[in-house]
C-alpha cells in the first residue's frame, strides 16, 4: 500500500522559515516525480515545486523561485521543501505528490500525480 506522509507544517510569522518532510512507503521511489501542492479553500490546487527523483532536476512556481529549495534523501525515501522567507499569501494546506508522467510543464498538474498526501497546514501570519 502507498504511503505519503507530510509532516513539518505549522505556523510562522513573515520572513520564518518552515522544512516539510515526505516520506514515501510501499512505492518505488526512484525515477518518479515527486512534487508538493498547495490549496486555500475554495481556490484551485497549485504547483509548487517537483523534483525527479531519478536525476534531481527541480521546477518550481515563479512565486516561489528563489525562496523555496526542493530536495530529496534517496536512501529514506524522503522528500523535502525547504521555505525561507515565507509570505502570508504562502498560507495553504501543502500536499505531497508523487507520480510518473508529471515531466516538462506538466509537473505543476494535479492530475499527472498518481498518489498523494494527506496534507500539511501552513500559516504564515504577518
Amino acid at each position: 500500500q502507498v504511503q505519503l506522509v507530510e509532516s513539518g507544517g505549522g505556523s510562522v510569522q513573515a520572513g520564518g522559515s518552515l522544512r516539510l518532510s515526505c516520506a514515501a512507503s510501499g512505492y518505488t521511489y526512484s525515477s518518479r516525480y515527486m512534487g508538493w501542492f498547495r490549496q486555500v479553500l475554495g481556490k484551485e490546487r497549485e504547483g509548487v515545486a517537483t523534483i525527479y527523483t531519478g536525476g534531481g532536476r527541480t521546477y518550481y512556481a515563479d512565486s516561489v523561485k528563489g525562496r523555496f529549495t526542493i530536495s530529496q534523501d534517496n536512501a529514506k525515501n524522503t522528500m523535502y521543501l525547504q521555505m525561507n522567507s515565507l509570505k502570508p499569501e504562502d498560507t495553504a494546506m501543502y500536499y505531497c505528490a508523487a507520480g510518473v508522467l508529471a515531466y516538462g510543464e506538466r509537473w505543476r498538474e494535479p492530475h499527472d500525480y498518481d498518489y498523494w498526501g494527506q496534507g500539511t497546514q501552513v500559516t504564515v501570519s504577518s
